[in-house]
């Protein structure tokens, strides 16, 4: 039980230590005997959410499989029955079930050697091949291996007959060893070499030269939102931040007529904290189209915890981006996005001026600017009166540049000059960056 919770953890199903101990007294109540049941009733005190019971299906059925060993048959004597062994096997447990086939008993040795050998603590690939010999040596494979050497200086037919039906078994064993290190690792590393992959991905510059990878975008566009929905978890529920101190004197008098009068339940006063505005306004030249796209799908894949989300994207004209992401999906909406405004020479000053005619009243005093851009604007004029509007108007000016601190202000970067009109000013050149500056605007507007 507890390799299982610890599967189902590394599979991302949270068990709690509380939760581990109702494990343990369901399974007291229900038992073995009906697998369906104890399948069922393990899922109804640990799965959480819809999601949790699937990885909790898939884990189980994967913890709880037991192939059958392909083992040859033993093979038989001129009178049809099974060969006798020989002596030179009789101090060897493992040499007698390889030459019996017996596949139970071999099932339960191999079980009982990857205890021994701690296979359940596999964490990388690379530990596979070191694990399944060590099983194997605790199953007793070094006496196979002396046993068939010793054989094979010998020359009659019955030695060679040994040696063959003996390395025959030990390559089966060897098979079937693989493939139970295989399955440990699938139900203890695979999400752990997940999460390192995940962990790197997290530290990948969005502008590397070159591009980024297909292979690594595709993964990185499933973590962008694997984050977006830890954050959306966290803040999604309705929060009211209590005023202890403060009697509700009406709602508590309503509650107490039930009781005779009696106030058994005391109501105070709270404080709705209101879901936040966002409005994103993102460069999408070449040197930030990517870190722009990542963007825009953490921001739309919180749409739990966003009151509204206005999106607005700008190489030297600015258009509204709401319809784009609408009928697309995010991971190509950037594509249409270029076929309309890219491959311009990027002009923030002219960006501004569009967005301040034809935008201006999407901005409030609960709203909050997300501006995503380097700040290049190919020594153009940048209009920072325009922005110091759009910064009066708002409730908050943050600003992500992909660059490092230490390039604004150089060659034809103005970031220097926004600067001060912004709340908030940060280099974001990866997702973990990212995550952190969202995470920090919805902690501003949701407090834990």
């Amino acid at each position: 039980m507890e390799d299982f919770l610890r599967a189902l953890r590394a599979a991302d199903v949270k068990v709690s230590p509380v939760e581990a101990i109702d494990a343990h007294l369901t399974v007291a109540t229900v038992g073995f005997s009906d697998r369906e049941l104890f399948k069922d009733a393990l899922c109804a005190t640990l799965a959480k959410t819809a999601d949790e019971v699937t990885r909790f299906d898939e884990t189980f059925e994967t913890f709880f499989a037991r192939e059958t060993f392909q083992m040859a048959p033993p093979p038989s004597g001129a009178d049809g029955e099974p060969e006798g062994l020989p002596p030179e096997v009789e101090g060897s447990e493992l040499a007698q079930m390889l030459l019996n086939g017996d596949v139970s008993a071999l099932a339960q040795a191999m079980e009982a050697a990857a205890e021994r050998a701690q296979v359940s603590s596999i964490r990388l690939s690379t530990q596979r091949s070191r694990l399944t010999r060590r099983m194997l040596e605790e199953m007793g494979l070094s006496e196979i291996e002396q046993i068939i050497a010793a054989a094979k200086k010998l020359e009659d037919a019955r030695s060679q007959s040994l040696v063959a039906r003996l390395e025959s078994g030990k390559k089966a064993l060897t098979e079937e060893a693989q493939r139970f290190v295989d399955r440990q690792h699938e139900l203890y590393a695979s999400e752990s070499g997940k999460n390192l992959r995940e962990e790197l991905l997290a530290r990948k510059a969005l502008n590397a030269e070159g591009g980024i990878d297909p292979a690594d975008l595709v993964m990185m566009q499933a973590l962008v939102k694997k984050m977006a929905k830890r954050l959306a978890d966290r803040y999604s529920r309705r929060r009211n931040k209590a005023q202890l101190g403060h009697l509700d004197v009406r709602r508590t008098l309503r509650k107490s007529m039930a009781y005779g009068g009696m106030p058994f339940e005391i109501i105070w006063k709270t404080k709705k904290v209101e879901k936040p505005n966002i409005v994103a306004i993102c460069d999408v030249s070449k040197s930030v189209a990517a870190a722009a796209q990542f963007l825009l799908t953490f921001l739309y894949s919180l749409n739990e915890v966003v009151d509204r989300m206005e999106a607005f994207a700008f190489s030297g004209r600015m258009i509204s981006v709401n319809d784009v992401m609408d009928e697309n999906k995010v991971e190509t909406a950037i594509l249409e996005v270029l076929k309309k405004i890219g491959f311009q020479q990027t002009d923030y000053g002219k960006s501004l001026e569009d967005f301040c005619d034809l935008h201006l009243d999407q901005i409030d005093r609960h709203t909050t600017v997300i501006f995503l851009g380097d700040a290049r604007s190919n020594y153009a004029d940048p209009r920072v009166d325009l922005f110091a509007t759009i910064q009066k108007r708002c409730r908050a000016m943050i600003w992500l540049n992909p660059e490092p601190e230490s390039y604004w202000g150089q060659g034809d970067s103005v970031m220097q000059r926004y600067q001060p009109f912004c709340h908030v000013a940060k280099p974001c050149n990866t997702l973990g960056q990212l995550e952190r500056i969202i995470e920090d605007v919805l902690r501003t507007y949701i407090p834990n």
